[in-house]
């Protein structure tokens, strides 16, 4: 038996709880999808939180990963994850050093990056 799909309230509850905001790419995402197919928006979003909310990890751990895997990639996305991980208590100093990490595999694109995104969520650094 399959669950109801999820509203978009709470799809966005999510984002609000973990970010503190909806990030729009993701707002625009969620709307389209839950009009188009709900059953499957509502597993996608279903298994990226279970995914980002092991029992084993705490929260600062899984965004400190999350931040230093899409910077590997280069996404814009690692920027939201830093967001979260600021939220659960990361600091700049462990934000940057996940950075050098990704920079280690991904080289200076992803360090630049982490720059650009840790600059502007802590501005007081550029003093």
């Amino acid at each position: 038996m399959t669950k109801p799909p999820a509203t978009l309230d709470d799809l966005e509850g999510r984002y609000r709880d973990m970010i503190g905001l909806v990030p729009p790419k993701i707002g625009k995402r969620l709307k389209l999808g839950l009009k188009v197919d709900p059953g499957i928006v509502t597993a996608l979003e279903d298994w990226r939180i279970a995914a980002l909310t092991p029992q084993a990890l705490d929260q600062k751990t899984v965004q400190l990963m999350s931040f230093a895997i899409l910077l590997v990639q280069t996404s814009e996305a690692a920027a939201n994850h830093a967001r979260a991980a600021i939220k659960a208590g990361a600091t700049l100093q462990e934000l940057h050093a996940s950075a050098a990490i990704a920079a280690l595999f991904r080289g200076v694109a992803a360090f630049n990056l982490a720059g650009e995104i840790l600059s502007s969520l802590f501005p007081e650094s550029d003093k």
